[in-house]
């Protein structure tokens, strides 16, 4: 059996192949997003989940784990739009956009790594929708903190709560790797 580590990379790789696929054919077309709108992209992506869940059918091919890789994706793309700062809608090259989307990994690996040291991967046994209302209410956390013009009284900021999405996104992944959710 893959240790957590491993599991997390092979599903984050994953997830990173389709980012950079996406980046050759469309450019960096995403940086014409506020964070405001990634937030909406993660929560309609999260929402057709949720409504899946409930309603136990679909009726678009894509399906819940697909979902999942883009909320991670999307968490990613909204973590690199917050340090580079700008409005400039200029295309990365897919070769830098490659090193970002590294970086932003390799803090979100951190945290998890850290995380499950105090919380001993509860996670593996939290069902898959839980992660989607996590997520949920992680976006709602951002859009009050957008609100207080990107102020905290004692919260984390935006970054950790994309931080935290990106991670449930990958534990829903790893446990649909593991066939204990759903597809």
């Amino acid at each position: 059996m893959s240790t957590t580590t491993e599991q997390y990379e092979q599903v984050v790789m994953q997830c990173r192949n389709t980012f950079l696929k996406k980046a050759a054919d469309y450019g960096t077309s995403w940086r014409v997003y506020r964070i405001i709108s990634i937030v909406d992209q993660i929560y309609i992506k999260a929402k057709r989940v949720r409504t899946i869940q409930e309603k136990k059918h679909q009726k678009i091919e894509d399906g819940i784990q697909s979902e999942f890789e883009g909320i991670l994706n999307y968490a990613i793309i909204g973590l690199i739009q917050m340090e580079i700062q700008n409005d400039e809608i200029d295309q990365i090259p897919v070769d830098e956009v490659k090193i970002l989307y590294d970086q932003k990994v390799i803090m979100a690996k951190a945290l998890m790594n850290n995380k499950n040291h105090d919380y001993g991967e509860a996670w593996r046994e939290m069902s898959q929708e839980s992660f989607v209302d996590l997520i949920l209410a992680k976006l709602l956390r951002i859009k009050q903190i957008l609100a207080n013009n990107g102020q905290t009284l004692i919260s984390e900021g935006i970054d950790a709560n994309f931080y935290d999405i990106l991670n449930y996104a990958a534990f829903g992944l790893i446990l649909i790797s593991e066939g204990k959710h759903t597809k």
